[in-house]
């Protein structure tokens, strides 16, 4: 296979609702959409979701834009191929920059399988027909704002909640929502938030998590920085609470290091911070033998980069609810259709070829910043 034309779209789409993390407020994103066509005309397309800012992780959407466009298509770009899995091989001296590999990776991924005639869920190994979902909810300004949001989405039967946490907003709140539904399956995110042993207050960050321990909350995720695999590994031994890594693990090493110091028993699998769907497929198995529950984390993608999360999310060793919720609960008007949908909770996998759904380039082009255009 081979790719004779690749366009890269810089598109920004208003959120509903705002969203608050332990670094910041967004009401907008942009994300990077890249376009691939073969010399039969098949379109695949992929989803490069980096953030604006360096907070989550180093890149950007600006260093994704440079990345891509100064290094990945160009290696990409002419180049022949049988199977997705070898287009990572193809720009191996790049390093890093796993959101900027994902979107190229993730369009070759799209292509190929349509190519084929094959759902991309099946193509990468899925089994399921249907996926569970939960909900990500930012911190609010109020605790009465926080459980309104709760409310919201239990209502519309969403299973599990997710709540983002950070040093001052995390016993309370969380305190909060659990008095409020007694047996909801909730579960927080502190994004690396909290200080380690070995930084002023550190001990401190020990006495609060270890506070949330009796809340029978699903897991803690990511409570220190993501080099920090030893104070995981202490929290793990010395809660309940199921410990869950996501910017910790970055590459396959990465989830071999977490498995041999038991940094962790949850692993929270997104396809940016992996750098493509191959390599999610891999972390899958590899956690899965290692009797780790794995779920699919969200980044707020846009309908693109969710239909390759649901396809993922199909896979047998994810058996936790993953961020594949509604575009609806982000977005008023996606770029695909059909949207994502959601009903009590449940999300179900395309079956048509590919990634399963139409793309509206419409839609993109009235949300576009700036689009590149490759060619052989």
């Amino acid at each position: 296979m081979r790719a004779v034309e690749i366009v890269l779209h810089d598109v920004e789409l208003p959120l509903r609702h705002a969203f608050e993390t332990s670094s910041h407020r967004k009401s907008s994103l942009r994300h990077l959409l890249v376009e691939m066509i073969d010399a039969e005309g098949t379109v695949g397309w992929g989803e490069i979701a980096s953030p604006a800012g360096p907070f989550y992780a180093p890149e950007t959407t600006t260093t994704a834009w440079q990345t891509a466009t100064e290094h990945l298509i160009p290696a990409v770009l002419g180049a022949q191929w049988d199977h997705p899995d070898e287009i990572s091989g193809l720009y191996a001296k790049v390093r890093g920059n796993f959101f900027a590999k994902a979107g190229v990776e993730m369009a070759a991924w799209a292509m190929w399988s349509a190519a084929e005639s094959i759902p991309l869920a099946r193509a990468l190994g899925g089994e399921r027909e249907t996926v569970v979902a939960g909900v990500s909810l930012g911190i609010e300004p109020s605790i009465e704002a926080l459980l309104s949001e709760v409310t919201r989405h239990v209502e519309s039967g969403y299973p599990r909640v997710k709540l983002k946490i950070a040093p001052g907003w995390d016993v309370e709140p969380v305190r909060a929502v659990r008095e409020a539904f007694p047996d909801l399956d909730v579960h927080v995110d502190a994004n690396g938030a909290y200080p380690g042993s070995h930084e002023p207050g550190g001990e401190g960050a020990f006495e609060v998590l270890r506070a949330l321990d009796p809340f029978r909350l699903t897991m803690i995720e990511q409570p220190f920085a993501p080099r920090n695999f030893l104070d995981h590994a202490r929290l793990t031994a010395e809660l309940e609470t199921p410990v869950c890594l996501d910017e910790s693990v970055e590459t396959l090493d990465d989830l071999r290091t977490a498995l041999a110091l038991k940094a962790g028993n949850v692993l929270n699998i997104k396809v940016s911070r992996m750098g493509g769907l191959s390599a999610a497929r891999d972390a899958h198995a590899l956690a899965s033998a290692a009797g780790w529950p794995v779920w699919c984390g969200g980044m707020h993608e846009f309908g693109i980069g969710r239909a390759a999360n649901v396809a993922i999310s199909s896979l047998p060793g994810f058996t936790l609810p993953s961020d594949v919720s509604a575009s609806s609960k982000y977005y008023a008007e996606d770029i695909i259709d059909p949207p994502v949908t959601a009903e009590q909770g449940i999300v179900r996998v395309p079956t048509a070829d590919g990634l399963g759904h139409s793309v509206r380039t419409e839609v993109i082009a009235a949300h576009a910043t700036r689009q590149k255009r490759f060619l052989v």
